[in-house]
């Protein structure tokens, strides 16, 4: 599996200064605009995991209080960033040139519109986060990039976040869109119906699109291990809840699964990678699948 962070911080665990570059250099512009840094946020902690430097003092003391007890958490992010790499390249091959990434976190090594524009210069990619900080920290650093839109929207709310001009005014839904849900469901709590939400995306999907959908599940995890991440995100805005294979199976409604199905991480459509033998599949303690939708959803819409 490919390692995806940064080479100074490959030999080891969550570090203060990864590559000698502090980790708060977002927080200058962030104090004035009400963001909480007292409070840690889920997309700033897998920053911290990947190594990244998007990330505040309170994101990395909350990953560095678990990391002993569930060191996994690291190989998960490691393993989500590397399927999504493996995605978007499938979903390149396959002619899809839009994307929507629901819950798109903090940009770190290996963003989707960058790895698009590798197989597909005209590819047009909408992120949306919930988290204003992320969404602040991106549109900073995609400020002049053509074609590449970020929103600040709620996945939880289909409507909103569809009718956004960030998302309506750049994606043509009358076409193929490959919508992306890694490492973001995990954070919609059974009481907001997680299924219902991704209908409602697919029904406004052609037939031809894709949906790709990453999620925790205790694959190793002791039930002490999930217990003591579960408690660690409640102190975030977005709570984590980890689900099995079958409730995971559910979140992609309607659509048919491409080989291999649903997998651990690691075993969906793995590139051969030097760094293969790095992580074992079961460690990841997390599923991936991609869902296809096919002309005969139209009719059942219809019917």
């Amino acid at each position: 599996m490919t390692d995806v962070r940064p080479p100074g911080v490959r030999s080891g665990g969550a570090q203060d200064e990864p590559h000698g570059r502090p980790l708060n250099r977002i927080s200058g512009g962030l104090h004035g605009r009400g963001v909480n840094m007292q409070c840690p946020s889920a997309a700033r902690m897998f920053d911290y995991c990947l190594g990244g430097t998007a990330n505040f003092a309170v994101d990395r003391q909350a990953v560095d209080r678990l990391l002993p007890e569930v060191p996994e958490i690291q190989v998960y992010a490691r393993a989500t960033r590397a399927f999504l790499g493996r995605v978007i390249r499938f979903l390149c091959d396959r002619g899809i040139d839009q994307f929507l990434d629901l819950g798109s976190g903090m940009p770190t090594v290996g963003n989707v519109h960058e790895i698009v524009r590798r197989r597909r210069a005209d590819a047009r990619v909408a992120y949306v986060d919930v988290e204003p900080e992320v969404v602040s920290h991106s549109k900073e650093l995609l400020r002049g990039t053509e074609g590449v839109t970020v929103t600040h929207a709620d996945m939880r709310e289909p409507e909103t976040v569809l009718a956004a001009q960030g998302v309506a005014g750049l994606l043509d839904f009358s076409r193929p869109v490959a919508v992306l849900a890694v490492s973001v469901l995990p954070y919609v709590p059974d009481a907001d119906d997680p299924v219902g939400i991704m209908r409602r995306y697919r029904d406004n999907c052609s037939p031809g699109s894709y949906l790709a959908v990453s999620h925790g599940t205790p694959l190793t995890m002791s039930v002490d291990q999930v217990r003591s991440s579960e408690y660690v995100y409640q102190s975030t805005h977005t709570p984590l809840a980890m689900r099995g294979s079958e409730r995971i199976r559910t979140l992609l409604p309607g659509y048919e699964l491409v080989d291999p199905g649903l997998v651990p991480l690691p075993e969906w459509r793995p590139e051969p990678d030097v760094n293969a033998a790095q992580d074992s599949t079961y460690s990841a303690n997390g599923l991936a699948a991609v869902g296809y939708l096919p002309n005969e959803m139209l009719d059942v819409r219809n019917g």
